[in-house]
């Protein structure tokens, strides 16, 4: 299993690499949200994916699952959903301003 979620992780990183090196600022958003889905798999996989109860269980479970690598998760996925969200209104504002999405077109040029 956890050589499957290597695999995600590997496509996650690859793809939002990808998009995060176009030019294009929707395309640059997306990159950035998949590479925070495939560090939200790391952590996952990190904590090597067990099987059990939870802690709140009591002593009649055998084996326990420590919670705190989904509270990590948890926590940085609403984090990474307002970044998000910042980042497409930024975009947005300068889409509605200058009319074009394109990072060479928004950067300006040399005597500006």
């Amino acid at each position: 299993m956890e050589l499957y979620m290597s695999v995600a992780i590997g496509v996650l990183f690859t793809v939002g690499v990808y998009l995060l090196l176009s030019k294009s600022l929707l395309r640059i958003i997306l990159g950035m949200s998949l590479l925070t889905h495939g560090v939200h798999l790391l952590l996952l996989t990190m904590s090597s994916l067990k099987t059990g109860s939870p802690p709140i269980a009591g002593e009649q479970a055998q084996r326990f699952v420590d919670p705190l690598p989904q509270a990590l998760i948890l926590t940085s996925i609403v984090i990474s959903f307002g970044v998000t969200a910042l980042f497409i209104v930024i975009a947005y504002r300068a889409y509605k301003k200058l009319q074009t999405d394109n990072m060479d077109e928004l950067r300006g040029g040399q005597d500006e």
